[in-house]
Formats: structure tokens, sequence, C-alpha cells
């Protein structure tokens, strides 16, 4: 609640001053309209996690909160309009494809800020790496200003919230937060792509936020192919990235900081693919596997020489032990 409250005083600050001082006009292109409906979204995420994080909810009424949600942006005018991929161009006027898809487009985002709340301060930090990447795009893209109020207002609530809610944490962000979060990162990216219809820019979001959306997916697929019916997919499980991350002997501060980084990479390989293009994105993309490799190979050599000390000095021990035995 700390983060909701801080987002919007900050919000409805930097709108009012920003009006009297003409920098914005919240009435051109039916801005005010667009914004009563993500306040109104935000209400309809934001009452039914709180129900959830106090009382208990259902998977599938979250899920229809987000769906709910989701339609009320549409109808206020927060959508996709248009895009063309490369072998893949719906037209304009295919309204309901893209209204669809924009109500997939919050529902799979705000999922994925949920799902990968699972550690300290694993979601909040990973909403601010991705709060500063929209942040760079927009302001490439030349996107509304209203664009750039909300990501920052949302990353200045989270930056003020992180140390109290990173390991080991003195509060969390519950559901309520992380559906908001999602919601918010989902919305907003809509807003600032709204009026551009590449692929790159239509795609850059995505990359953003690529570390969420593929441990959704993976996911779905796991319990999909456990559960092998539709019902195993709002079954929670213990396999999750920051999961398998900790099962493989990393701590979670480790853990953390390493999805940190790993999230900060996908933002920098959006910018760099907007700037400059997809090869010195590629690039880029490279010359990181290669440090991650390198990485990984010298932790788990450095973790099996500790082991082996380890084993070392409980087998000296042990000696020890029995050597004082046999002169007693």
């Amino acid at each position: 609640m700390a983060v909701i409250l801080g987002f919007f005083v900050s919000v409805i600050y930097l709108l009012v001053v920003m009006s009297i001082e003409k920098n914005i006009d919240i009435f051109q292109d039916d801005l005010h309209i667009k914004l009563v409906g993500f306040v109104i979204g935000a209400l309809i995420i934001g009452i039914t996690c709180f129900y959830d994080d106090v009382k208990g909810a259902k998977a599938l009424v979250k899920l229809a909160a987000q769906i709910a949600a989701g339609i009320v942006l549409v109808n206020c005018g927060i959508r996709i309009d248009y895009f063309s991929l490369p072998f893949f161009d719906i037209p304009a006027t295919n309204t309901l494809f893209y209204d669809i898809f924009s109500i997939l487009w919050v529902v799979g985002i705000t999922n994925a800020m949920n799902l990968i709340d699972g550690l300290d301060g694993l979601s909040t930090g990973i909403s601010i790496i991705s709060c500063l990447s929209l942040l760079i795009i927009f302001a490439l893209n030349d996107s509304p200003l209203i664009s750039i109020i909300l990501i920052t207002a949302l990353c200045g609530s989270l930056v003020g919230f992180l140390p109290y809610n990173f390991n080991p944490a003195k509060t969390f962000i519950g559901d309520t937060g992380s559906n908001f979060l999602g919601y918010c990162l989902a919305t907003i990216s809509i807003i600032g792509i709204a009026k551009t219809y590449t692929a790159i820019v239509i795609v850059a979001p995505l990359i953003v936020l690529a570390l969420p959306l593929f441990d959704t997916i993976l996911s779905i697929i796991r319990r999909l192919i456990k559960g092998k019916n539709l019902k195993a997919v709002i079954q929670p499980d213990a396999g999750h990235l920051h999961h398998k991350m900790l099962q493989k002997g990393f701590t979670q501060k480790q853990a953390v900081l390493i999805m940190y980084a790993i999230s900060a990479v996908f933002g920098m390989f959006a910018i760099i693919l907007l700037d400059s293009g997809i090869w010195k994105a590629l690039s880029f993309a490279i010359i990181i596997a290669l440090i991650i490799a390198l990485g990984y190979k010298e932790f788990f050599k450095t973790k099996l020489l500790s082991s082996e000390d380890n084993e070392e000095v409980e087998n000296t021990s042990q000696k020890i032990c029995e050597d004082i035995e046999n002169k007693k």
C-alpha cells in the first residue's frame, strides 16, 4: 500500500504542477479519460489483491480482476492500436484483435511480476530496473510525456521501498504490490509505445521484461506437463528460476543480485536495439554471454574447492577426536 500511495501522490503532484505551468494538457487526446481508466483498473487490481493478502482469494478470482482491469483500460483508450511485424500484419481496422492483444498484454505482464515475487526484494528491484530501461526507451522514442511521468513516479516509489524490502526484509510487497507493479508496467508501456507502430518499439518493452515473462512461460509449460490439465497452471510450485538458483547453492542475496544483473542486461539490450540496431545489440549479447559463462564456471570451481576444504577439515577434526578417545 505504501508503494501505491507513493506512486499516486507523485503522479497527482506532477500533473497539478505541470498543468499550472502549462507543460501538459490532460484534456488533450482524451488523456483525462485514459487516466481515469488507469486509476479504475488499479483499484480493481488493488482491492482484489489486498483481499487476497488479508483473507486469501482463489487464483481465478485474481485472474478475473486482471482481465476486468484490462477491459477497463481498453474501453478508456489505453490499447495498442496497430503494429506491423514481418509476415504478420493485422489491419488496424481489426479492433477486436488489438483489444484482445492489449488485454492479454496487461494480464501476462501482471502475472509475470506476481510470479517472480519469490525472494526478498526480487520483484521490487527488477521493477526498478525495468522502469529505468523503459524511461530511456520512452525518451529515445519521443513517447508521450505522461508515460515518462508515470514511469518516473513508479520508479521513485520503489526506490523508497527497496531498502526495507531487500534481504533480510523488514516488510514485503505482497500480492497487492506485485500485481500493481505488473499492472503499471504493462499499462505504462502501452501508453509509451501507443503512437509508434514499428516492430522494434513494440518488442522493446517485452525484452525489458523478458526475465519475468520467461519465468512465467516456463512455469505454465512445466505445470501443464506435470499436471496434464489446465487446472495445474494455477497451482503454485517451487520450480521458478529463483528456486532453481537456491537449489544450485546460491544464497538469497546472490540469487537476487544475479537476477538483477540479468534484468539489467535485457534492459540494456533493448535500449541498444532501439538506438543502434540489431547487430550492435547482438554483439553486446554475445559479450555478456561469454562473461556469464566464464563467471559461472569460476563460481562452481570455487565452490568445489571450498567443499573439498570443508571435507578435509571435517576429516582432520574426526581424526583428532579419535586420537583423544584412544588416549583416554
